[in-house]
C-alpha cells in the first residue's frame, strides 16, 4: 500500500522566503517637481527617490544624492521639494512587487 500525498502539501522553502519577502517589501515612491502645473507648457522631472514600509520611517534621497532625509511619512517629503515659487511636488508610487526570486550566486 502507498501513501496518499498530503493535502496541504509543504510550500518549498525558496518560495516561502519570496513569500517573506513579498510580505515584508517596502513601498518605492518618487517624488516629481512639476513647474507650471495645470497650464499647456507645465513641465515635471524626477527630484527624488523614496522608501517606506509598512511601520517605520520613509527615506529620501534626492537624484543627485546631495540630500538624504528620514521622514516620518512620505508627504512630508513634498515640503522639501515645493519649496519655490511655481514648484509643486507629487508622489508617484511604483506598483507594489507581485513576484520575487531568489538569485544563487555563482560558486567561487
Amino acid at each position: 500500500m502507498t501513501a496518499a500525498p498530503s493535502p496541504n502539501p509543504r510550500i518549498p522553502f525558496d518560495q516561502e522566503l519570496c513569500g517573506l519577502v513579498l510580505d515584508t517589501a517596502p513601498r518605492l515612491f518618487a517624488v516629481v517637481q512639476v513647474c507650471d502645473e495645470g497650464r499647456e507648457d507645465a513641465d515635471g522631472w524626477v527630484a527624488a527617490w523614496g522608501l517606506v514600509d509598512h511601520a517605520g520611517p520613509t527615506h529620501v534621497i534626492s537624484l543627485d544624492g546631495r540630500a538624504r532625509m528620514t521622514l516620518p511619512s512620505p508627504e512630508r517629503a513634498l515640503r522639501h521639494f515645493a519649496d519655490r515659487p511655481g514648484i509643486t511636488a507629487r508622489l508617484v508610487w511604483l506598483a507594489q512587487p507581485d513576484t520575487a526570486a531568489i538569485d544563487r550566486p555563482a560558486a567561487a
